[in-house]
């Protein structure tokens, strides 16, 4: 949902990396790289300085035969200049999970430590860092989508250019295609392909590959705000799971930003003392 602010000597460090590796490829391979990496720096930038917001979301499980189980959560995060961002998710109802938080510190190039607090237990569970791809509270999001979607945490491609048609958009919308690798060794995914609006620089789809190259999954956003005349979210978020049969809704409401949180809201005795 949100960036980190990268340095300059980590891009040129990715830009260097990336070309030098293609260096006996052909100078189309080259430009489509660079490219790649230019629109996610973009889509990077232009979600920077929101400091810190909050929100409300109802997280809507379906199974393959289309029963739906609820899920009501808060969600906070703050931004933090020079590598991941933080956050934390604080689930309200129903009464079985009520109490349950989850706090990520999402990093750039280094793995992102993330908690789960189980109230039932009354204990604070490590997620390991080798089991970021299993699913998160039974829904179709793993561990690693929920981190702050650093620009170092993969390398890119452009792919082609593309008008998306999809139901928020009939006529379609002009976006670019991107290919993007996960630089981390244990991600779930071999790649993601990211259809990036031209306008907005956000991803209207996102799908997922697995370790077999195989299609996973397919995110859509929808029902984009802007925020203090920068920000843009999603009212909405669909993740389908294309070899399951299940999928997940998250509706979004009440963004709130620049609210005065700070790293104490963030810390692991938060995940306790959150209601």
């Amino acid at each position: 949902m949100s960036s980190t602010k990268l340095k300059i000597p980590a891009l040129l460090f990715i830009a260097t990396s990336l070309v030098s590796s293609f260096s006996y490829g052909d100078a189309g391979e080259q430009e489509n790289i660079a490219k790649g990496l230019a629109i996610a720096v973009e889509s990077d930038k232009r979600d920077t300085g929101f400091s810190d917001q909050t929100a409300n979301m109802v997280m809507e499980l379906r199974n393959k035969q289309g029963d739906v189980s609820t899920r009501t959560i808060r969600i906070k995060a703050l931004e933090v200049i020079g590598d991941g961002d933080k956050s934390l998710s604080i689930f309200d109802k129903p009464a079985d999970v009520k109490g349950t938080a989850f706090l990520t510190y999402s990093h750039a190039i280094k793995p992102d430590e993330q908690w789960l607090y189980l109230p039932a237990l009354k204990r604070v569970k490590r997620i390991n860092s080798k089991n970021k791809s299993g699913p998160f509270m039974g829904s179709e999001f793993a561990y690693e989508d929920l981190a702050s979607q650093e620009v170092e945490k993969y390398t890119y491609k452009y792919i082609r250019d593309e008008k998306l048609k999809t139901e928020e958009f009939p006529e379609g919308v002009d976006t670019f295609v991107i290919e993007r690798y996960p630089a981390y060794e244990y991600s779930g995914y071999t790649r993601q392909l990211a259809w990036v609006n031209k306008e907005r620089y956000v991803a209207e789809k996102i799908e997922f590959y697995d370790r077999k190259n195989s299609l996973l999954k397919t995110l859509t956003n929808s029902g984009y705000k802007q925020y203090l005349g920068q920000f843009w979210r999603p009212d909405k978020m669909f993740m389908e799971n294309h070899q399951t049969g299940k999928s997940t809704i998250l509706k979004w409401e009440n963004y709130k930003f620049k609210t005065g949180l700070t790293d104490k809201d963030f810390s692991r005795n938060s995940l306790k003392r959150a209601r």
